[in-house]
């Protein structure tokens, strides 16, 4: 039972029984009415002020979604604590190896706003990176911006060897004449200077988190700064492919 759903009922429950007390009070439908119900079923009024008693004070069925959404929240941080440690080892065995702390983990959802109020944007809920080094910054990109965004946008799992491409697009004049060669999709939709802010994360994978009828819900994204020719495996692929399945199956909601 989603929280929303508890609470309203909680509330539906309470102002139920308030009613029924009220109505008692004010002899509605008649006073013969509530007379006989008092005479044949004495508990009746007892059990009404135990109800306003009880979901007025503690809520119980908020209280025990709240407990049912704790555990599930602590289960699928477990799993994807599983995944992120086998995206690791695969870091170590790469050749080169990518250094542990440089790989970063991070969890996309659409959400929407008075910029966004139709499509969307995407916001990270969650990374997860051993070291504290680069500094997650600031990022809520729209569809077709981003790995994370072409990702949304096809619907299908995006890479991009950044660190290849910073290198050879060293300049201003050499970003504009690509991207006008080969499309905004060559860039991942960026500007130049949009660009520049995000060229230090050099290799990054993006695989869409689906719904039950196969609509977008949001992806997992995997990033270092370099390494994208070591990391782009069928073992890393498996993995955010089997955490994006878990995702989508209820998960996604619970982080």
């Amino acid at each position: 039972m989603r929280s929303l759903t508890a609470k309203i009922l909680d509330r539906l429950i309470l102002l139920a029984a308030s009613i029924c007390m009220v109505a008692r009070q004010y002899d509605f439908p008649d006073r013969k009415f509530w007379t006989d119900l008092s005479d044949d079923r004495p508990f009746v009024i007892v059990t009404l002020i135990c109800v306003i008693g009880i979901f007025g004070a503690f809520t119980p069925f908020q209280a025990l979604s709240e407990r049912k959404r704790v555990e599930r929240r602590s289960a699928i941080r477990q799993e994807i604590l599983t995944h992120y440690g086998k995206m690791l080892c695969l870091a170590v065995r790469a050749q080169p190896p990518v250094e542990l702390q440089d790989l970063g983990l991070h969890i996309w959802r659409i959400r929407r706003s008075l910029r966004h109020p139709v499509h969307g944007y995407l916001q990270r809920v969650a990374t997860y990176r051993l070291g504290s080094t680069p500094t997650t910054r600031t990022f809520a990109p729209p569809k077709g911006v981003g790995v994370v965004g072409l990702c949304w946008k096809r619907n299908s799992e995006v890479s991009m060897d950044v660190e290849k491409l910073a290198a050879d697009l060293s300049d201003q004049e050499k970003f504009e004449a690509y991207r006008a060669a080969h499309g905004s999709e060559a860039v991942m939709g960026f500007d130049w200077a949009e660009f520049q802010r995000v060229r230090h994360r050099g290799a990054v994978f993006a695989g869409p988190i689906r719904g039950g009828t196969g609509t977008f819900r949001g992806c997992v994204s995997v990033d270092a700064s370099r390494g994208h020719d070591s990391l782009a495996v069928r073992a890393l692929w498996d993995e955010i492919n089997s955490l994006c399945s878990r995702l989508g199956h209820g998960g996604l909601d619970d982080i």
